[in-house]
């Protein structure tokens, strides 16, 4: 019968048909999918974050209004025809935010793959080879770092017509340089365990080694910084259009729609508080699904702010 001290935070005893207790092994994966499905506020942000993707993309397909086609409804209040009011053009509102909500999504998901998967990789190899390579690779990644990120997103962005996807390649071009130093922090400690001897005992190539063993070992951290960085990019796009730099018109975003409506927030708050509020929801359940990948990748975190 197996002894509960001997047991790790991998195994729970349960008991068999003769009475006897085993240990159900279970997997890395398992595990931290069971820590964040417990974790309350991580779950209930997922599901919202969840309902409003479903309706930025679903929804426009179902809705009667377009947002690029005006209605005879000029400056109406939120109803049940037009539940978010109509702007002093006649667009609808509600079309307006599915549509803003959709572009912002776009834009911040796109700054986190492409942030992720470049710093994933320049940190992982930075990391591996250390030395001379290391060295270079990081002063490129802390030139990046330097880098006024507005005033080069302002200028490109401004040469770019307002496109969503070249906003969103510059904003990732100068934002995975954080991704890089945090993924070669946990490669450089990674590298010296004991399955990476193992893999070059049998042959592994260093790209096999890095790319096979290395980064799936440094997934938590990787994912984590991947939520920060749609949350960041939610924000960055509308600080961008509320300033002009962003999306233009006839397209539009929630940052373009805030901006658009701040001479109007004293006659017709909704077109102002209604993007903002999603603005906040976005970045807020972010932060919180965030939360829930940092302490279930790393319980120790979770027990340390408590």
């Amino acid at each position: 019968m197996t002894d509960i001290g001997a047991l790790g935070p991998a195994g729970t005893r349960t008991p068999s048909d003769d009475g006897e207790f085993t240990v159900v092994q279970r997997s890395q994966t398992q595990l931290v999918l069971r820590r964040f499905l417990r974790h309350r506020a991580a779950m209930i942000s997922l599901v919202v974050f969840v309902l409003i993707v479903l309706w930025a993309f679903v929804g426009p397909h179902f809705w009667h209004y377009s947002y690029a086609k005006y209605t005879p409804d000029n400056s109406r209040p939120p109803s049940w025809k037009h539940p978010f009011g109509t702007d002093s053009s006649g667009y609808d509102a509600y079309a307006q935010v599915m549509r803003g909500t959709q572009t912002s999504l776009k834009i911040a998901i796109l700054i986190a793959l492409g942030s992720t998967l470049v710093g994933a990789v320049w940190g992982a190899v930075a990391g591996f080879y250390r030395g001379f390579v290391d060295a270079l690779m990081m002063r490129v990644a802390d030139l990046v770092l330097t880098l006024p990120l507005f005033a080069i997103a302002l200028v490109i962005s401004s040469r770019s017509g307002g496109s969503w996807y070249w906003i969103a390649v510059v904003i990732a071009g100068l934002t995975w340089a954080y991704v890089s130093r945090v993924v070669r922090s946990s490669v450089l400690s990674l590298r010296e365990k004991e399955f990476v001897e193992a893999a070059r005992a049998l042959g592994a190539s260093d790209t096999r080694i890095i790319f096979r063993h290395l980064l799936p070992n440094a997934l938590g951290p990787i994912i984590v910084n991947a939520t920060i960085l749609v949350a960041t990019g939610i924000l960055t796009e509308t600080a961008l259009s509320f300033l002009g730099f962003g999306v233009q018109p006839p397209d539009t975003s929630l940052g373009l729609l805030v901006a658009q409506a701040q001479t109007a927030v004293d006659t017709r708050p909704w077109l102002f508080y209604i993007p903002g509020a999603f603005i906040i929801a976005i970045a807020l359940t972010i932060n919180f699904i965030g939360d829930g990948l940092r302490d279930a990748f790393d319980p120790r975190q979770q027990r340390v702010r408590q």
